[in-house]
């Protein structure tokens, strides 16, 4: 499991991109660079890293699930995903 500082650190991270998109948008749209410029980095989209909702693991991220590759493992060996089985072939 990621530190709990980590998971925090994202969710602020997130909160920061939501409540500056408008701007950059307008910004970029105006094409003012100088004023993309002077918001909190932190307001970048690029600077986000996708982490599992259950326990924070930042790699073996699975987009569709939205969770790392261990934990999506354990919820689908206890059937708790639905619409995921075991693949036998």
């Amino acid at each position: 499991m990621a530190k709990k500082a980590k998971i925090a650190k994202a969710q602020r991270q997130a909160a920061m991109v939501a409540k500056y998109a408008a701007k950059r948008a307008a910004l970029k749209a105006a094409h003012d660079y100088a004023g993309l410029a002077q918001l909190p980095r932190d307001a970048s989209p690029v600077r986000l890293r996708n982490r599992d909702q259950y326990d924070g693991r930042p790699r073996g991220y699975l987009r569709q699930f939205g969770m790392s590759r261990l934990t999506f493992r354990r919820l689908a060996h206890e059937g708790k995903l639905p619409g995921v089985k075991k693949a036998s072939w």
